[in-house]
């Protein structure tokens, strides 16, 4: 049986921990969140408020509602009220780790914790905890409250079984968990995320092209592949009929080819000038809002197409729709 988690405790309100935020409220969640930060909860409120519309469009949970959000004045109140953590501080391995030692005293032992952490292995993060076994990564991606990929993993010290059942707990909020079987720094996704854009930086460090010309290099080729089928799958239908093995028969002698270049080039203030200058140019003056909420429509077009076809994310939103119209 599955177990139900009706309360969603959000500790670190940020981009991620609002994204948690807004995809818990909308499959009908109690969501209690806390921050330090100056005026966080007005600005929770507002990602809340942004992302609604898109989340309308996925389709809402009978008891979705944003009033069901409260923001607590201490993270003990949240631990108290909390049936699920997800943590979402900055990504500093002592900040995360000394916070998770804290709610890890202040809450629980049954209650599962899970960190948003990009990319810090889960057993250093529960190095101070006195109940370890409850410790899990839940990595997202932005924006969570609509991208339905969480990489999962446990330390040294994760009961199995908690791994499961964190993995239940994201199944349940419409998104695709991942396990990730071998702990790793970057996890898997961050990982080919960082080789790309190690990439992107040299060729634009090196002058060969803008941060536009990148993008368009992305969004109308291989970025509308990546939406249906990954790197692996692709490559091998490269192959023709004789798939992958002809693939790497044929391709493979390139790898010997000086293409890239993976260790990242000194950021220096020439370079953050180039990318911060070509992005800008890029949001032609748009508000970050304004993109957001122009990505998050674009996102649900796709992934309500790729619904049809039941592949990608298309298929993890077709599958929780089933399950919402049989409960």
């Amino acid at each position: 049986m599955t177990e139900r988690i009706d309360t969603l405790a959000v500790i670190g309100a940020g981009v991620i921990g609002a994204g948690w935020t807004a995809r818990a409220l909308a499959q009908g969640l109690d969501v209690v969140a806390w921050d330090i930060a100056p005026d966080w909860e007005s600005r929770l409120r507002s990602t809340v408020d942004n992302a609604w519309p898109a989340l309308e469009r996925l389709g809402l949970h009978p008891d979705a509602s944003t009033a069901r959000l409260r923001c607590a004045a201490t993270m003990e109140d949240v631990c108290q009220d909390a049936e699920f953590i997800q943590e979402s501080a900055p990504e500093r391995l002592e900040l995360k780790r000394g916070l998770l030692a804290r709610i890890d005293r202040a809450t629980d032992p049954a209650v599962l914790i899970a960190s948003s952490t990009s990319g810090l292995p889960p057993s250093d993060l529960q190095a101070d905890c006195q109940h370890p076994a409850r410790i899990v990564a839940g990595h997202p991606f932005n924006p969570v409250y609509l991208l339905p990929l969480v990489e999962v993993l446990g330390g040294k010290h994760t009961a199995p079984e908690n791994v499961d059942r964190a993995m239940a707990f994201y199944t349940g909020l419409g998104m695709h968990p991942l396990k990730v079987r071998n702990e790793i720094d970057g996890f898997l996704s961050d990982r080919l995320q960082e080789a790309l854009w190690r990439e992107a930086l040299h060729l634009v460090n090196d002058d060969v092209a803008t941060t536009e010309e990148l993008d368009a290099a992305i969004a109308y080729g291989p970025g509308l592949r990546w939406a249906v089928m990954g790197t692996c799958l692709a490559f091998h239908m490269a192959g023709g009929d004789g798939g992958m093995r002809r693939f790497l028969d044929q391709f493979g002698p390139t790898l010997k080819s000086p293409w890239t270049r993976l260790e990242a080039p000194e950021l220096n203030q020439d370079l953050i000038d180039a990318m911060a200058c070509g992005t800008e140019q890029q949001a032609a003056g748009r508000t970050v809002k304004e993109l957001e909420r122009l990505r998050d429509d674009c996102l649900v077009s796709i992934m309500e197409a790729l619904s049809k076809h039941g592949v990608g994310a298309g298929r993890t939103l077709a599958d929780h729709r089933a399950r919402l119209a049989s409960e």
